[in-house]
């Protein structure tokens, strides 16, 4: 009953925080987003990588005519994959600038186009807006803006439960045993602290390969210095408690002791530095996509569109790169607030 009134007393006073319960709420609103991507999204196919090299750089609020035909191939997807992952497009979709309908299918004016075409057969004619624009393959950019959120918000969670795993656990060997133990982990601790951390990441990322997956574990393996620090830190004066000395002279083990009794009283730390590492890690992900070495095409991230479109800042399509950097900006602040709110939050001294 204590540990449920103090957690109460917690969110209440995170709800008094307005600017932190709005961080929250933003923090939330997006993993929907994320999540619910594929059907939300104007682009629906998987990575939201539907081109039309015709429509390059259009600005935003553009609206396009398209005439749709069926692909004789029927590509059959589970509904895991059409709400989750994205399904491929049964139809061919060709932007037009007008059309006039036929007896047996229809005569239309490709866009930009001269040259009048025909298709015999069936046909859809659909009105698209692209509210963001499109990037230069002619690319939805809101889709493609939805679709990044999954690659930041993916990176920040395995990269902080890595983090949070080893630095955890060294940090708390390290300060309950002392000694040896403590001057083994903190001479590793000091060592990968003076790397500086992108070069680390870059190392590590070009040890193991380009991709997804190495990108969650070279941040996840650079960031625990900091965690096995503060734990540490902490676990030195919380060994010297009475509750401690009690479970010692109980003769319990000290996996028992440091687990049961010790670990529950550094969580109000861990939680500052877990949001803290949330934001470095999707800037870290952002860098390492703009320096070309993580999430690989054609799969969406914020950092690879600013890649994309960086040159475009000095002429009149700088959204295309300033879109995906307001989103960076606007979840690592997010992260942030959320970190001081929760710190605010769960200090019982306040």
């Amino acid at each position: 009953m204590k540990s449920e009134s103090l957690n109460k007393l917690a969110w209440k006073k995170l709800r008094q925080d307005k600017i932190s319960f709005f961080a929250l709420c933003y923090i939330v609103l997006t993993i929907l987003i994320g999540v619910f991507a594929v059907v939300i999204s104007p682009d629906s196919s998987p990575n939201a990588n539907e081109m039309h090299i015709e429509l390059a750089a259009k600005p935003p609020f553009t609206q396009i005519l398209f005439l749709e035909f069926p692909k004789d191939e029927h590509n059959e997807t589970s509904f895991f994959q059409s709400v989750f992952i994205g399904e491929k497009l049964n139809f061919t979709r060709v932007p037009i600038d007008s059309f006039k309908e036929l007896k047996s299918g229809v005569k239309y004016l490709p866009y930009n186009s001269k040259i009048e075409q025909i298709h015999i057969g069936k046909y859809k004619v659909s009105n698209k807006t692209f509210w963001f624009g499109t990037d230069k393959y002619g690319r939805d950019l809101l889709s493609r803006i939805f679709y990044g959120i999954r690659i930041s918000l993916s990176v920040g969670f395995i990269a902080v439960f890595i983090s949070l795993f080893i630095g955890i656990s060294l940090g708390l060997f390290a300060g309950y045993f002392r000694g040896r133990v403590d001057d083994i982990i903190m001479w590793f601790v000091n060592v990968i602290w003076s790397i500086p951390t992108l070069l680390m990441v870059i190392a590590i990322t070009l040890a193991l390969g380009k991709g997804f997956w190495q990108v969650f574990i070279a941040i996840g393996l650079t960031m625990w210095v900091e965690v096995a620090r503060i734990v540490r830190g902490q676990v030195l004066g919380i060994r010297e408690l009475e509750f401690v000395e009690a479970g010692k002279a109980l003769a319990y083990k000290p996996f028992r002791i440091i687990f049961k009794h010790i670990l529950p009283n550094v969580i109000g730390p861990l939680i500052v530095i877990s949001a803290a590492n949330f934001a470095a890690a999707i800037l870290i992900e952002a860098g390492l996509s703009f320096l070309g070495i993580g999430a690989q095409p054609p799969i969406a991230s914020w950092g690879g569109m600013i890649k994309d479109h960086y040159a475009y800042i000095i002429m009149d399509k700088s959204y295309l790169a300033i879109i995906p950097g307001l989103a960076i900006m606007s979840l690592v602040l997010a992260f942030m607030l959320l970190g001081n709110g929760l710190r605010d939050a769960f200090d019982v001294k306040n």
